[in-house]
């Protein structure tokens, strides 16, 4: 007996080694061995050869599938799998012809094949007597025949003599073919009765097994209600098993994944959040209690109207031109601008809250890299494009009360446009980045690609990570369903401990067999040691397991060497929100998507909020919207017209035109990067407190 529940298989005869996963559990959980039947119904890891489907994944991994039952199992060679591929094959052929000799499960099944056979047999013996009786009258009735067809009698009545005799051989063929028949029916009944049985007997089992399955879910379900209405979080033990309300052991789950099991395994992040209740349950109740919203913040906006619209006649004379600077009507936004968008990355700012708890930098990594790839979960739905922000926008969003941070946006570029962002949190991190994007148009597809790097730096241990953004494609630009996709990879560099996190954004493939959307990486140390590795989708979730052990597999396609990883268990560390009711007419916004654009007071004259078209399209009068953007757009073309006027001035008399310079930022050259980027000089938040925004240019 080991501790842990598992799955074993012993070597068919000329395989070398045993193959063998186990998964670690909470302790008082034990699994013995004992009859076949027993393992089929009260252990786990148990699967019906006979009906299974065998699988390889790569040189060392192999896959059962029976039904809604899937179990990956690794041998230590490529050359030990291909043996045990086939020692399973021939186990299953033996199975399958082994199977139509089985005896029925249950003794009333014995009983009532034994009853049925036997009646059989019996009708089979009444047609046999039968025959013998046909056959032995008919060849009196022929002998009789022949013998008065030998007599002397007239002509006229031999002829009728013979007809009668040959309709009596007729007539005993016939009834030897019928009979022969019935025997050939009688036997092929027979011998397939028990496999017709067993297939009988195997529907009852599975409809009693999901009966089975169904009740236990629906007990965990109210297990589980229980559990959450009665206590505020659940604590995270050191060994990451989670315990329900009463302290039972949940049954398995049918599409559960093996990992090597660890004797006495520990806890690889220390910072662990019960994502059931509150999206900052990490911290205690008191604490919870201190970040609840002080001010009750909008949870809907006016429905989107449906207005049709000739894409084709819009879209034709735009190919290849730069996206920002083609004329667009407000039909293809959405009523946010670029500058809400950038600061929407925020909405899991919580995982940068976890991460200043970290005590180890590589473990602080693993929330880096999921904050990275959470920024892209709200992309989803959303196909379409924000308000191109005008010369000298802004946009704040001031939550320092409610959730410890600041955050402020400004366009300082239009051509081509640039944004800058400067995020600040009292819980101990600052966040900065200076954001260009390139778009292009391609016929069928939109390629928007973000330049620039993000900064985020922890005040207490001082630890710089940089990173920069993936490729974003919207697809069916012209006919279809539009959809988003994100694909390329993000490089999370550590520049204090020199720790990197490499991220692979897969891209969608209709012919692929891997999950949609799928991010993986790997956590390394300055010495390029891998110690986690990360694994989900853009769109839901990231789960982050700690590595225990590290070999060099097969040699890839394209020639490179593999490595496999052992690793604990996954735990999650980001899981999405789940949109507002009646989102899909609400643009898709997310809770945070639906405040950017609320009102506030005291913002500067040249917020997002105050856009008149941004405004007028969110209050769905389009037509007025688009007149509007066009009167902006105007205005913003002769201030520019204005200022390259003064340049030319400035020119032809000798003297240096400095340009457009941002009101809040300032160009610097970053002395981790090497690269001149925009950041915040100060003064946003001293003008706001008096409320002195006479620096501030005129824009709407």
């Amino acid at each position: 007996m080991r501790r842990g529940l598992g799955f074993s298989m012993v070597c068919p005869a000329g395989v070398g080694g045993g193959l063998v996963c186990w998964e670690v559990i909470p302790r008082k959980s034990y699994c013995s061995s004992g009859t076949q039947a027993e393992m089929a119904h009260t252990c786990r890891g148990t699967i019906n050869l006979s009906t299974a489907h065998i699988d390889t994944e790569d040189s060392c991994n192999i896959v059962l599938s029976n039904g809604g039952r899937t179990y990956h199992l690794k041998a230590n060679s490529e050359v030990e799998r291909q043996r045990w591929v086939t020692a399973l094959e021939l186990a299953k052929a033996k199975a399958i012809h082994d199977s139509g000799d089985e005896e029925p499960a249950s003794q009333s099944d014995k009983s009532e094949l034994h009853s049925t056979l036997k009646t059989l047999s019996s009708k089979l013996e009444d047609l046999s007597t039968c025959n013998d009786l046909i056959a032995k009258h008919g060849a009196a009735l022929q002998r009789s025949l022949s013998e008065l067809e030998n007599l002397k009698l007239p002509a006229e009545s031999g002829e009728k003599i013979k007809a009668v005799n040959e309709r009596a051989t007729l007539f005993r063929i016939t009834s030897n073919a019928m009979i022969n028949a019935c025997r050939d029916f009688l036997d092929l009944a027979e011998t397939h009765s028990r496999k017709w049985q067993r297939a009988l007997q195997y529907e009852r089992e599975q409809r009693i097994r999901l009966e089975e399955t169904i009740e236990q879910l629906a007990k965990q379900h109210n297990s589980l209600e229980r559990a959450c209405r009665g206590a505020p979080g659940l604590s995270a033990s050191s060994t990451g098993s989670v315990q329900s309300a009463k302290g039972e052991a949940s049954d398995e789950d049918e599409e559960t994944e093996y990992f090597d099991a660890m004797e006495d395994a520990p806890a690889f992040i220390t910072v662990t959040a019960d994502p059931k209740h509150h999206r900052y349950d990490s911290y205690n109740e008191s604490t919870c209690k201190d970040l609840l919203p002080k001010k009750r913040r909008r949870t809907r906006i006016p429905d989107k109207p449906n207005y049709s619209l000739n894409l084709w006649s819009i879209m034709k004379n735009c190919i290849g031109k730069e996206l920002s600077k083609i004329p667009m009507p407000v039909n293809f936004n959405e009523p946010l601008s670029m500058l809400q968008r950038l600061t929407e990355d925020l909405e899991y700012h919580e995982l940068l809250d976890k991460a200043v708890k970290c005590e180890s930098s590589t473990e602080q990594m693993c929330f880096v890299a999921a904050f990275s790839v959470s920024s892209y979960s709200t992309t989803v739905h959303r196909t379409a494009k924000p308000f191109n922000p005008l010369l000298g926008e802004t946009y704040e969003l001031d939550r320092l009360e409610e959730f410890g941070f600041r955050s402020l946006c400004e366009q300082v570029s239009h051509h081509p446009p640039a944004a800058a962002h400067h995020v600040y949190s009292k819980r101990g991190w600052t966040l900065w980045q200076e954001i260009t994007i390139a778009s292009k148009f391609r016929g069928k597809y939109l390629s928007i690609m973000p330049l620039g790097a993000i900064h985020l730096e922890f005040h207490s241990s001082g630890n710089h990570y940089v990173w920069r953004k993936v490729t974003s494609t919207v697809h069916n630009i012209i006919v279809g369903k539009l959809w988003i996709d994100q694909s390329g990879e993000i490089e999370i560099v550590n520049h204090k401990s020199k720790d990197k996190c490499q991220l692979k954004f897969t891209p969608y493939s209709y012919f692929s067999r891997d999950v949609p959307r799928k991010v993986t990486g790997v956590v390394s140390d300055a010495d390029g040691k891998a110690h986690y590795v990360m694994s989900g989708t853009w769109d839901e979730k990231m789960e982050c397991s700690k590595i225990v052990h590290s070999s060099h597999g097969s040699t890839s396609t394209e020639g490179k060497q593999k490595t496999v990883y052992q690793t604990l268990s996954p735990k999650v560390l980001w899981k999405k929100y789940p949109l507002p009711e009646n989102a899909e007419n609400m643009y898709f916004f997310s809770d945070l998507a639906l405040t950017l654009n609320e009102p506030e007071e005291r913002v500067a004259p040249t917020d997002s909020r105050l856009r008149p078209d941004q405004r007028l399209m969110e209050s769905g009068r389009w037509d007025e919207a688009n007149v509007e953007k066009q009167r902006l757009e105007e205005k913003q073309r002769a201030v520019r017209r204005r200022r390259e006027a003064e340049a030319v001035e400035a020119l032809e008399e000798g003297k240096d035109y400095e340009g457009y310079i941002p009101l809040w930022f300032e160009r610097k050259v970053d002395a981790v990067t090497g690269e001149l980027i925009c950041v915040y000089k100060g003064g946003y938040w001293e003008a706001k407190d008096k409320q002195d925004w006479s620096t501030c240019p005129d824009i709407f």
